[in-house]
């Protein structure tokens, strides 16, 4: 499952772009590797992010891994659900299991993401 409307970065966060705002997330590919997410720590609102920058954490009954930012800008908005149900990352991970929104410095960062297309092969070269 990649939809066709979001952008993608290399360490599995998604973007959906909603004017100049960043709304980002984690793969369904990244929650299930994870497997049931039992934990969040979230980015602070008003945190100036750069692209490629870690900004939070997920951790999982099999690991804890790093979310970065794929755009650059501040942090406006931040999920505050997933501290009470870090599950949503794994039941609806491009909905409700969204993680943070990106007031975007630069919008044309979205540009240097994979679409769907390109991602899908990045996964099927990653797993060979």
């Amino acid at each position: 499952m990649i939809p066709d409307n979001l952008r993608y970065h290399k360490e599995h966060e998604w973007v959906r772009v909603e004017g100049k705002q960043a709304v980002i997330g984690i793969s369904d590919h990244a929650q299930e590797a994870l497997g049931d997410i039992v934990f969040f720590q979230l980015p602070q609102v008003g945190a100036k992010v750069k692209a490629g920058q870690e900004i939070g954490e997920v951790e999982s009954t099999k690991a804890t891994s790093s979310i970065y930012t794929p755009i650059s800008g501040t942090v406006s908005k931040v999920n505050v659900a997933l501290n009470e149900k870090p599950e949503l990352a794994n039941k609806d991970p491009y909905g409700e299991g969204w993680v943070a929104v990106i007031e975007m410095a630069n919008p044309a960062e979205v540009n240097g993401l994979m679409d769907a297309k390109a991602y899908a092969a990045y996964l099927d070269k990653e797993v060979k």
